[in-house]
C-alpha cells in the first residue's frame, strides 16, 4: 500500500491538467486563492471564506449547514446553489478526514480536494484522477449557475420510456420464439449424445426430430425441466447463445469457471437474451445480461468479497451488529418488527445466480450453492423447523416474517407448505399466549407474512395452480388468526423480463389473493434514462406494485453494476416524480394490496383518472452497511479518484434497533466516480448531456413508506419491552 505522502507526489495527467484549466479559467477568484495560498490549510480558510457569504444569503441553507441532524423539511428548501455551497463547505469540515476503503482493499482513503487542488494548480501534483477534476469543475459550475438544474418534462420522460420494448411486446414475443428454438434443438442433441443425462427427460427410442421438439414444448412448461438443464459452463453458454460472446467476455468467464464462482442459467431465462438483435431491440435486455454475465471486477474480487450487511453476519447466541440475539444462519435480523426466516430447504438456492447478488459473499463460503439435491431438507428439519419459529413467538416486537433465501419458492411444495403451516401454529400460539399477558405488556402479533422469490422472473413456470392453492388455503385459515398481509416480493429487473409466461405466473399469485410487490436493484443498466419508469409501468400493467429501488450494495465485486447515489437522487427527482399520486388518493392506495383479484383494475382507475403514466409506490433507498435502509445523505468527500464519500442518517420514519443512538452515522465510499458512470453509459449507448444534472445532486432524503405499507394497528397496546437485543 503506498503511503498517502507518496500519492501527493503524483504527477496528475494531461487530461487531469486539462481540465484544471477550465475550473481555474471559470472561477478566477478561486485561481487567485489557489495561488496565493502558501500552504494547503490557508487555501481551506481562504475558500470558506469566500464561500460563506454566499451560503448565508439564505437563511435556510445556513441553518440546514449547521444542523447536526439531517432536517428533511429544510433540504426540500434548499436551491440549486445551496447545494453546491453546503457540498463546498462540507468537503473543508471534513478534510483529511480518513476512511477504510473496500473498494481497493481497505487501503485508507482520504478526502481533502482543496488540497488537492492546490497541489495541482502551483505543483502539477498530488495524483488526482479526470474523474475527480470533472466532479469539482461541475460543483463550481453549479455554484455559478453554469450547471443548471433542468428536469425533464413528462414528455421527455415518456420518450425516454418508449426506448424499452417489454417482453409482452408482439415483436419481442416473436424474437423470444425464436431463441427458444434454437436452445430446444441443442438441448436436444446433447439429450441425444448423453452429454446432459437425466432420468427424468429422456427420448424413448424411434422418436422422430419433430416429435422430440413437441417433447421438448412439453417439458418447457416445467420448472423442474429448467433445473435439471441449467447452464452451467461459459461453454455451454456461449453455444446456447450460438456463439455470440466476445473473446474478453469468454476469457472474464474462463476465469470465473477457475475461481469455482457457481454459474446457474436456466434456459426460459436465457431465452430472454438476444442474439442477432433487431433494431427495436438494441440495448433492450442489458439489464438482463449483466445478471448473467460476470464482470471483470467481480471475478478478480471473488474469494475476497467482504460481507456488506454486517448484521447479517451470525453467531448463534450473540448479538449481530444491529444488537439482535439470534439462534441460527437461518434468522437474520436489523429493525424490531420483521425478521427474515430462511429455511434449510433447496430454497437456499435459486433459479439462476444475479451477478450483483447481495448474498455473494454467502456463495463465496459455499454456504450458499447450486447443488440442489444437497439441499433438500433431512429429517433433522422437521423438527428445527418449529423450535426457530419459536424465535418469532417469544419476541416482544417481531410481527411481520419474510421468508426468502436464496429464493423461497425453490422450495418443494411440500416444504413449502410445511414452512407455512408450522407458522401458521407459531402465529396462532403467539396470539393464544398474550391474551394471558397484562395490558401494556402484550407483545406483538403476526400480522404480515412476506416470500421473497425472483421465480416469478427466473422460472415463472414454478407458479402452478397446485403452488397457488397452498398460498390460498393458508391465507384464508390465517385471516382467522388475526395475519392480514399476504405479500409475494419478487424481483423484476427488466422490462424485458415481463413476458407472457411471468404474465401468467403473476395472475395466478393475484388469483391466489396474495399482493405482489416488486424490488428493483438500480443497476448500471437498469439506471438508464426511462428504465426504471418503464418497468414501474409495465409492472403495474400486470397488476404488481413497486416496492424498492435500491442502490447497488457492495464493493469493488459490484463496481462494474454500480450507479452513484446522485442518480438515484436524479431518477427520484426528475423520472420518478411523475408516477406521485396526489394525496387526496391516498386512502384508495391504502387498500391496494388488500384485494390481490382486482388490483390490476384499480390501478388502472387510478392511473387514467389522475393522467400518471405509473404508480410510484416504491422508496428509492440503499441497504446500509449498518443497520437499516436510507437514502437520507450528505456528500462529504470525494476521493482522488472521483469517487465520492457519503454520509448517511438513519430512516427517521420507521423505528430501528436502539444501537442506532450508538451507532451514529454511516460513511459510505462509493464504488465508481460520476465520471466513470457516464463514460459506462455511453458505451451502452446514452447521451451523457441527457444526465448533466447528475452531479448536481449531493443530498438525498429517504422518502416516507406508502400507507399501504405500513403494519395494521393493534387493538391494544404492544410492550415497549425488546426482547433478544443486547446492546
Amino acid at each position: 500500500m503506498k503511503p498517502i505522502t507518496l500519492l501527493d507526489k503524483i504527477a496528475i495527467t494531461v487530461h487531469a491538467r486539462r481540465i484544471l484549466q477550465i475550473i481555474l479559467l471559470e472561477n478566477p477568484t478561486l485561481e487567485k486563492i489557489l495561488h496565493f495560498s502558501a500552504n494547503e490549510t490557508e487555501a481551506l480558510n481562504a475558500v470558506r471564506n469566500w464561500i460563506l457569504p454566499k451560503l448565508k444569503k439564505n437563511p435556510i441553507a445556513e441553518e440546514f449547514y449547521m444542523s447536526e441532524k439531517h432536517n428533511l423539511e429544510l433540504a426540500t428548501l434548499l436551491s440549486w446553489e445551496n447545494l453546491a455551497a453546503i457540498r463546498i463547505l462540507d468537503y473543508i469540515n471534513h478534510a483529511g478526514d480518513e476512511y477504510p476503503d473496500q473498494n481497493i482493499g481497505g487501503e485508507i482513503a482520504i478526502t481533502n480536494p482543496i488540497k488537492m487542488l492546490w497541489l495541482a494548480t502551483n505543483f502539477g501534483i498530488g495524483g488526482a484522477k479526470p474523474g475527480f477534476f470533472t466532479d469539482m469543475l461541475q460543483l463550481l459550475r453549479q455554484l455559478n449557475g453554469k450547471l443548471l438544474l433542468n428536469p425533464p418534462t413528462k414528455k421527455q420522460l415518456l420518450s425516454w420510456m418508449e426506448r424499452y420494448p417489454s417482453g409482452i411486446d408482439p415483436k419481442i414475443i416473436e424474437l423470444r420464439k425464436i431463441n427458444k428454438t434454437r436452445i430446444i434443438k441443442i438441448l436436444i442433441d446433447k439429450i441425444d449424445n448423453r452429454e446432459i443425462p437425466s432420468r427424468t427427460y429422456h427420448f424413448k427410442p424411434g422418436l422422430s426430430f419433430k416429435q422430440k421438439e413437441e417433447k421438448m414444448q412439453e417439458w418447457w412448461k416445467e420448472s423442474k425441466f429448467h433445473l435439471s438443464f441449467a447452464i452451467r459452463s461459459p461453454e455451454m453458454l456461449n453455444e446456447m447463445l450460438d456463439y455470440s460472446l466476445d473473446p474478453d467476455t469468454m476469457n472474464i468467464l474462463y476465469k470465473a469457471k477457475e475461481k469455482e464462482i457457481p454459474f446457474f442459467v436456466n434456459p426460459y431465462y436465457l431465452s430472454l437474451l438476444n442474439v442477432h438483435t433487431p433494431d427495436i431491440a438494441v440495448g433492450a435486455d442489458l439489464a438482463i445480461r449483466c445478471y448473467i454475465i460476470y464482470s471483470q471486477q467481480l471475478v478478480e474480487e471473488f474469494g475476497s468479497i467482504v460481507a456488506w450487511e454486517k448484521e447479517d453476519k451470525v453467531e448463534p447466541g450473540k448479538p449481530n451488529t444491529a444488537g439482535w440475539i439470534l439462534p441460527s444462519h437461518n434468522i437474520h435480523r436489523r429493525y424490531p418488527e420483521v425478521a427474515i426466516f430462511i429455511p434449510d430447504t433447496v430454497g437456499r438456492a435459486c433459479g439462476g445466480l444475479c451477478s450483483s447478488c447481495q448474498r455473494l459473499y454467502d456463495f463465496q463460503s459455499r454456504r450458499y450453492n447450486f447443488d440442489l439435491q444437497k439441499l433438500k431438507p433431512t429429517e433433522l428439519w422437521n423438527e428445527r423447523l418449529p423450535k426457530l419459529l419459536e424465535y418469532f413467538k417469544y419476541d416482544a416486537q417481531l410481527r411481520d416474517i419474510l421468508i426468502t433465501g436464496g429464493d423461497a419458492l425453490m422450495s418443494s411444495d411440500k416444504s413449502l407448505k410445511q414452512i407455512l403451516d408450522e407458522i401458521y401454529e407459531m402465529a396462532r400460539q403467539k396470539k393464544e399466549e398474550n391474551r394471558s399477558r397484562p395490558e401494556n405488556e402484550k407483545y406483538a402479533e403476526i400480522v404480515r407474512v412476506r416470500i421473497g422469490t425472483r421465480l416469478p422472473v427466473y422460472i415463472p413456470q414454478r407458479i402452478t395452480p397446485e403452488l397457488t392453492k397452498i398460498l390460498s388455503d393458508f391465507k384464508v385459515k390465517a385471516q382467522k388468526i388475526g395475519i392480514q398481509q399476504f405479500v409475494i416480493q419478487t424481483h423484476f429487473q427488466s422490462p424485458m423480463e415481463i413476458t407472457p409466461e411471468s404474465q401468467k405466473a403473476i395472475k395466478l399469485l393475484l388469483e391466489s389473493e396474495w399482493a405482489v410487490t416488486n424490488q428493483l436493484v438500480f443497476t448500471t443498466a437498469a439506471s438508464r434514462r426511462g428504465h426504471a419508469a418503464k418497468l414501474r409501468q409495465v409492472l403495474n400493467e400486470i397488476g404488481i406494485l413497486s416496492y424498492y429501488t435500491l442502490t447497488v450494495k457492495g464493493f469493488k465485486e459490484n463496481s462494474a453494476s454500480f450507479a452513484p447515489n446522485s442518480r438515484t437522487v436524479q431518477e427520484q427527482m426528475e423520472e420518478k416524480i411523475y408516477g406521485l399520486i396526489p394525496e387526496d388518493k391516498m386512502e384508495f392506495v391504502q387498500n391496494l394490496l388488500l384485494h390481490p383479484q382486482i388490483i390490476k383494475e384499480k390501478i388502472v382507475d387510478l392511473q387514467s383518472k389522475n393522467s400518471l403514466p405509473f404508480l410510484s409506490t416504491d422508496r428509492n433507498i440503499l441497504n446500509l452497511p449498518g443497520v437499516g435502509k436510507s437514502l437520507t445523505f450528505r456528500t462529504i468527500g470525494i476521493t482522488r479518484y472521483g469517487r465520492r464519500i457519503l454520509e448517511f442518517d438513519h430512516d427517521q420514519t420507521r423505528k430501528h434497533s436502539p444501537i442506532i443512538n450508538k451507532m451514529g452515522k454511516v460513511v459510505i465510499i462509493e464504488s465508481k466516480s460520476i465520471a466513470e458512470y457516464l463514460e459506462q453509459l455511453e458505451d451502452m449507448g446514452e447521451n451523457p448531456a441527457e444526465y448533466e444534472g447528475i452531479y448536481g445532486y449531493s443530498i438525498g432524503q429517504t422518502e416516507p413508506r406508502m400507507a399501504m405499507y405500513e403494519y395494521p394497528k393493534y387493538d391494544y397496546v404492544v410492550t415497549k419491552e425488546f426482547t433478544n437485543l443486547e446492546i
